[in-house]
């Protein structure tokens, strides 16, 4: 038997995981022969309902209304999935397999045999803001790194490096890497949707199911679904369905950062006279809108875009609230609103010279870096005035 199929039986019920490489050919064949022959009850598809909408309405990005996923606060969810979506597209180039493509498969041949589907995957806007809460600050530096990097990344394959990846060796490798690179990418992403995967499994209605999912997860699901069929373990769903609230320490970090600010701003007043005061003003409002003028300006913002990051930055980063980014990005998408061409060339235009050409990456490409250039700006101003502070005495 193949090493991407296992067979198990568990109280009684015969549950089938098919393991798929997301750009395979052979894998798309893997999954349409095996529910053809096996005709199980259900199917289990390694997708959520919106995804499941994402590559069966090919006019989804059509659609989008880039101001509203920024008023959500989803920003960079958006360009996550972009970027991890074209990095997948560009593997698949080389066999002329799309991404998802055996998940369409596995829909299809469901659906002409009249079997009900599962959509057993975790949504990934829980998986990708769990990502980002349970890291540190230096966690979150690597994330994005990664993205980026692959945003940039040529890296193609050929046909057999795509099915050597599905091997449990090379799976092996790949998820030891990531495990001792980013510890808590490789839980979020990995080992907790094992958990998920396993339970909506499990739950699939009938005596006999398909699980079409990712190889990387078939030896975790399979540990999770023998441990549920043996009652020795049960998921909380509901814990790892949640997006984890800001410790207090996070808060209190939130606001003791511009309190601390304005504290040593007054006390410049207090022992320097106005003129101190006035100087550490000067510093904080000239290292934060210039800091983050310059970054909106190297991401080819507009200049009505750029004088907004150079007059909110100062303002924004002493309210926990809302962020420099927010604010030029809306802007940004205001003035040059996207059109229709941007949203229909979207994935494809996810490359260095696509975020300056595509309206809504450059928007995205704003959001990112004027936020970045906020960020610097107030620990390089914060310390600046420190220095005239204890300087004058």
């Amino acid at each position: 038997m193949s090493q991407t199929r296992r067979e198990l039986e568990l109280n009684g019920r015969k549950i089938t995981l098919i393991g798929t490489a997301h750009v395979s050919a052979e894998s798309i064949k893997d999954v349409e022969g095996a529910i053809t022959e096996i005709k199980p009850d259900s199917v289990a598809i390694e997708l959520d309902d919106k995804r499941a909408e994402s590559i069966t309405n090919t006019e989804k990005y059509s659609q989008l209304d880039i101001v509203k996923v920024l008023k959500r606060n989803e920003g960079f969810l958006l360009l996550a999935n972009l970027i991890l979506a074209s990095f997948q597209r560009r593997m698949g180039q080389n066999v002329g397999v799309k991404p998802g493509d055996e998940m369409l498969a596995a829909m299809k041949v469901a659906g002409d045999l009249n079997i009900p589907t599962v959509m057993a995957d975790r949504p990934i806007q829980i998986t990708l803001k769990r990502a980002w809460a349970k890291n540190t600050f230096f966690g979150k530096c690597k994330l994005l790194a990664a993205l980026l990097s692959s945003a940039f990344s040529k890296e193609e394959m050929t046909e057999e490096q795509i099915e050597t990846i599905k091997e449990k060796n090379e799976m092996d490798s790949m998820m030891n890497e990531l495990a001792d690179y980013m510890p808590v990418i490789k839980e979020v992403l990995i080992d907790e949707r094992n958990e998920y995967l396993a339970t909506k499994i499990w739950e699939s209605k009938g005596d006999s199911v398909v699980a079409v999912l990712g190889a990387g997860h078939l030896d975790g699901v399979e540990e999770c679904l023998k441990k549920i069929a043996t009652g020795e373990y049960k998921c909380d769903m509901e814990e790892i369905s949640s997006v984890p609230k800001k410790g207090i320490a996070g808060k209190i970090i939130g606001w003791a950062i511009p309190i601390a600010i304005m504290c040593f701003i007054a006390a410049g007043f207090i022992y320097g006279g106005s003129q101190l005061g006035s100087k550490m003003i000067l510093s904080w409002v000239l290292w934060n809108g210039i800091c983050a003028a310059v970054l909106t300006l190297i991401a080819a913002g507009h200049p009505v875009t750029i004088l907004a990051a150079f007059i909110s930055a100062p303002i924004t980063s002493l309210c926990p609230f809302i962020g420099c980014g927010f604010v030029t990005a809306i802007i940004q998408a205001v003035v040059c609103k996207p059109k229709v061409q941007d949203m229909a060339t979207l994935q494809d235009d996810v490359t260095l010279k696509g975020f300056y050409t595509n309206r809504i990456l450059r928007v995205l490409l704003v959001f990112v870096l004027s936020s970045l250039g906020s960020s610097v700006a107030t620990f390089i101003s914060g310390a600046d005035i420190i220095g005239k502070l204890f300087g004058s005495r």
